[in-house]
């Protein structure tokens, strides 16, 4: 069982460090737009669906709460959070329309919206 366990993990420190190799250009680019639009005033939306959401409420809670140290709250909002208005959208517009019509509600130019989404394959 042990081995099962170790073996696990070393799967995916595996998945993690060619991730890094991979993209780490990539979230230095979009780390630098976010710091960017912090600076200039704006805010981050994100969103995304099913435990992607739940990353996507994670991640702005940290930027709004303290993260590693205390600091100025920055301004992020997390769209799949507010249930009446996700029921609202899919009801009235459909599923289609859930995060994008938040991010018209909510959004101004300037600010950065990220969808997040585990398996790549979200609509």
């Amino acid at each position: 069982m042990q081995a099962v366990v170790l073996n696990a993990f070393a799967d995916s420190a595996n998945v993690k460090q060619q991730f890094a190799r991979e993209y780490a250009d990539r979230i230095v680019q979009v780390a630098q737009l976010i710091a960017t639009a912090f600076n200039n005033g704006n805010k981050v939306l994100l969103f995304g669906n099913g435990g992607s959401s739940t990353d996507a409420a994670h991640i702005a809670a940290e930027f709004v709460g303290r993260y590693r140290r205390d600091r100025v709250p920055l301004p992020a909002i997390a769209l799949a959070t507010d249930i009446a208005a996700i029921t609202c959208i899919a009801n009235d517009y459909g599923y289609e329309e859930l995060f994008a019509r938040q991010v018209r509600a909510h959004g101004r130019k300037g600010d950065i919206a990220v969808g997040i989404s585990t398996s790549g394959n979200s609509p």
